[in-house]
C-alpha cells in the first residue's frame, strides 16, 4: 500500500462513525422525501397528521417536508466534509443510508401507523398487504444497512471484509 493509500485508509478509519451518521441522516431524509412526495402529494393517500382537518394535515405535511429537507442538507454537509478530508467511505456511507431509511420506515410503519395512529398508509382498503410491504421493505433496508456497516467496521479488512483501497 502506498503512503497516499495508507493516509486515505487512516482518514476513513478515523471518520468511520461520521460516514455512518452522514448516510443515516441522508437515508432518513431520502425515505421521508419519497414518503411525502409519493404518498402525501401525488397519491393523496394520507397526511403526516390525519386526526384533524385537511388544513392541519397540509401544515403537518409541510413540517414533515421541512424535517426531511433539514436531515438531507445536514447529511450533505457531513458528506462534503468527509470528501474534503479524503475520508469518504462509500460502502459504509451506503450502509448508513439503508440503516437510516430502514429505521425511518420501521418507525413510521409501527409507531406512527399502529401505536400513535396519526395516519395509515391508505384508508378504506384492506390495510394488511400495505403494512406487510411497508415493514418488509423497512426490515430489508435495515438488514442490508447493518450488513454493510458491519462489513466495513474499522479493521474488518483484516478479516477479508473490506479492501483498503475500496472507496
Amino acid at each position: 500500500m502506498s503512503a497516499q493509500d495508507h493516509s486515505h485508509h487512516a482518514a476513513r478509519q478515523a471518520y468511520s462513525k461520521r460516514n455512518v451518521w452522514s448516510g443515516f441522516l441522508f437515508g432518513i431524509g431520502l425515505v421521508a422525501f419519497i414518503d411525502e412526495t409519493v404518498f402525501h402529494q401525488l397519491l393523496h393517500w394520507h397526511h403526516f397528521y390525519d386526526k384533524s382537518t385537511t388544513n392541519i394535515g397540509l401544515v403537518s405535511d409541510g413540517l414533515f417536508h421541512a424535517f426531511s429537507w433539514f436531515a438531507t442538507i445536514g447529511s450533505l454537509f457531513l458528506f462534503a466534509d468527509l470528501r474534503r478530508r479524503n475520508a469518504l467511505w462509500l460502502t459504509r456511507w451506503w450502509g448508513g443510508v439503508l440503516l437510516g431509511g430502514g429505521v425511518f420506515q420501521l418507525y413510521d410503519g409501527t409507531i406512527q401507523h399502529k401505536l400513535m395512529r396519526i395516519h395509515q398508509i391508505r384508508y378504506n382498503v384492506e390495510i394488511l398487504p400495505y403494512d406487510l410491504t411497508w415493514i418488509i421493505i423497512a426490515a430489508a433496508m435495515l438488514l442490508l444497512g447493518m450488513f454493510l456497516i458491519d462489513r466495513t467496521k474499522p479493521g474488518s479488512h483484516l478479516r477479508g471484509g473490506n479492501a483498503p483501497n475500496e472507496s
